[in-house]
């Protein structure tokens, strides 16, 4: 097997309509057509050729009422201007700050050990997303 790239990831929705919003205005992505599936969802472009596909389906699976957990099943996107990224998720109501179980609680770790800077935050279903720079 000859690996290319990273196609996509798929998400559960609980919310299709809220999911959609928050991916458009917090993650800045783009819907793109999706086939004629029989059951709801979307899909989002994520940089030139990954894809993020939110799904509708009779019996998910969701974290539950967990906080943002850096440990816990994550996927994470680079950003080329990390402050440039937490300027922006603070105008949108994010907090470093915030209660842990807050949807706007923010990890944010410029010095992170994996030895590039990481911001943390959860979707509206509580699916952590990294937000990651090659450098600060």
């Amino acid at each position: 097997m000859d690996i290319e790239t990273f196609h996509h990831v798929s998400l559960t929705s609980s919310d299709l309509e809220r999911s959609k919003q928050f991916y458009r205005e917090i993650l800045q992505l783009t819907e793109m057509e999706r086939p004629p599936f029989d059951f709801k969802g979307a899909w989002f472009r994520i940089g030139n050729a990954q894809q993020l596909h939110l799904i509708v389906c009779d019996n998910p699976t969701f974290r539950g009422a967990k906080s943002v957990d850096t440990r816990d099943v994550h996927f994470a996107v680079r950003v080329r201007n990390y402050w440039g990224a937490v300027e922006f998720l603070k105008s949108k109501g994010y907090r470093e700050d915030a209660d842990s179980m807050d949807l706007k609680k923010m990890v944010v770790r410029p010095k992170a050990v994996a030895g590039f800077p990481q911001i943390y935050i959860l979707d509206p279903d509580r699916h952590v997303i990294e937000i990651n720079a090659e450098r600060e």
